[in-house]
C-alpha cells in the first residue's frame, strides 16, 4: 500500500491513493489508528483516502487518530487538492471535492516549480442552530456567547458547524489557557451528542486573531481549518471582527488567511506540504 504523508500548517495526514490502485476490504477506522501511532506506525492525525465521486470530480474521506469518520477537513482539503493537481489527476486549477460534510470548490495557486504551493477552499456557508451540530436545546436555537459550566468551570461558547462541529471560547491568552483540560470536557459534554471540537480565540484586532483547537478525535493540533473558519464566524457574530475582510489567524504551525463573504461563504487559503511517501506493510 504505498502511501503519500502531507501537512497542513504541521495538521499532518497519511493519504492513500484510490484513484490509482483499489484498497479492497480496508477497515479505514482500524488503519487509521495502526498508522496515526507515532511509536508502532507512521505517526499522524489520520488519514485521508481519496478516491472517485458521482458528486464532485473527486472524494476524499478523512479518518480520525482514534479512528472515526471525519465531515471534513479544512487541513486536509488543501493537501488532497495539492496531491491531486500535483499528481496531473486534474490540470484545471479550479476542481471540486467531496467530503462526507458536502461537496466543497478548491482553487490552486502555483509556485516556482509549477506544483501547488497555495490552495483556497470555497469551505460553504456557516450552520449555526443547534441541530444542525446538533448541540442539545432547541434545534432551531442560535448559540451566541451562551453561559455553560462543565465540571464547575464556566465558560461562555459560541458553536456553529463548517462541515465540523465548532465550539468556540475567548480568552485572554491562548497559550495560558488550559486546552488539555477543558477539551476533553467539552468535546465529550451531553450538551454534544456526536461530540465537539473546542477553540479557543484571542482577537489581538480586527485583522488578526490567535487560535488554538482541541479536535475532536485526535486532541490537540498544530492546525484545524475548519476550525479557523469556525473561529472568525464566532468573533464576527460576537462583534469582535469585522464581516466581509480577511483575517489572518496564527495558529501554531502556521497561517490561514479567512474571509466570510458576501454571499455568506466562507474562504480559506493557506499552504499545504508533502512529509514523505513510502509503502506500508500491513
Amino acid at each position: 500500500m504505498l502511501f503519500t504523508k502531507m501537512h497542513g500548517l504541521g495538521n499532518a495526514y497519511v493519504i492513500f491513493d484510490q484513484l490509482d490502485s483499489l484498497m479492497e476490504d480496508q477497515d479505514f477506522p482500524k488503519l487509521s489508528r495502526t498508522i496515526s501511532d507515532v511509536n508502532f506506525g507512521i505517526g499522524a492525525d489520520g488519514i485521508i483516502v481519496l478516491s472517485s465521486s458521482k458528486k464532485a470530480d473527486f472524494q476524499m474521506r478523512i479518518f480520525n487518530e482514534d479512528g472515526s469518520e471525519a465531515q471534513n477537513c479544512g487541513n486536509g482539503l488543501r493537501c488532497a487538492a495539492k496531491f491531486l493537481y500535483d499528481h496531473m489527476y486534474v490540470t484545471a486549477p479550479c476542481f471540486t471535492i467531496e467530503t462526507l460534510g458536502g461537496v466543497l470548490s478548491v482553487e490552486v495557486e502555483l509556485g516556482d516549480k509549477r506544483e501547488v504551493d497555495y490552495v483556497t477552499v470555497n469551505m460553504g456557508e456557516p450552520r449555526l442552530l443547534k441541530g444542525m451540530l446538533p448541540m442539545e436545546g432547541d434545534p432551531f436555537a442560535v448559540t451566541i456567547n451562551e453561559p455553560h459550566s462543565f465540571s464547575g468551570n464556566a465558560y461562555n461558547l459560541t458553536c456553529l458547524s463548517m462541515g465540523n462541529p465548532h465550539a468556540i471560547l475567548f480568552v485572554e491568552d491562548v497559550k495560558e489557557f488550559p486546552l488539555e483540560e477543558a477539551g476533553p470536557i467539552i468535546e465529550q459534554s451531553k450538551l454534544f451528542p456526536e461530540r465537539i471540537n473546542v477553540g479557543i480565540v484571542h482577537v489581538k484586532n480586527r485583522q488578526e486573531i490567535n487560535y488554538r483547537v482541541w479536535e475532536r478525535g485526535s486532541g490537540i493540533t498544530m492546525a484545524c481549518g475548519t476550525g479557523a473558519c469556525a473561529a472568525v464566524v464566532a468573533a464576527v457574530l460576537n462583534g469582535l471582527l469585522d464581516k466581509f475582510q480577511p483575517v489572518t489567524v496564527h495558529l501554531p504551525g502556521g497561517d490561514l488567511t479567512i474571509r466570510w463573504d458576501e454571499n455568506n461563504h466562507v474562504w480559506k487559503r493557506g499552504e499545504a506540504a508533502y512529509i514523505c511517501q513510502g509503502m506500508w506493510g500491513m
